[in-house]
C-alpha cells in the first residue's frame, strides 16, 4: 500500500491549464423530489442526455422563451464525439 503522496516538484514542469470554459462553468446544488428526478433522468436518457445536460437544456429553453436568455450565452456543445480534425482545415471552435 502506498503513502501519502507528496506535491509534485519542479521536475515536472508546468501544471496543465485549466480552460477558459471550466473556469467559466457554475456548480450548484439542486434538491428534487426523487420522483421529479427518476422522471427527469428517463427524459434526459431517452434524448441521450446526462440530467444534468437535461436540466441545462430545459433552463435554456424556459430562459429563451420568456425573452430572458442572456445574449453573450454560448450555444449548448453538440452532443457526441467531437468530429476528427482533418489535415489543413482550421481548428474547431467549439472544441477546447
Amino acid at each position: 500500500m502506498r503513502g501519502p503522496c507528496r506535491a509534485a516538484g519542479p521536475q515536472h514542469g508546468h501544471a496543465l491549464p485549466v480552460t477558459e470554459r471550466r473556469q467559466a462553468r457554475k456548480q450548484m446544488l439542486l434538491r428534487l423530489d426523487p420522483a421529479v428526478y427518476e422522471a427527469l433522468a428517463r427524459w434526459a436518457s431517452d434524448e441521450l442526455r446526462s440530467a444534468n445536460a437535461q436540466i441545462e437544456f430545459l433552463l435554456r429553453r424556459a430562459l429563451a422563451e420568456t425573452g430572458r436568455l442572456p445574449g453573450g450565452v454560448r450555444p449548448i456543445p453538440p452532443r457526441g464525439r467531437p468530429p476528427k480534425a482533418t489535415p489543413g482545415a482550421p481548428p474547431d471552435p467549439g472544441a477546447e
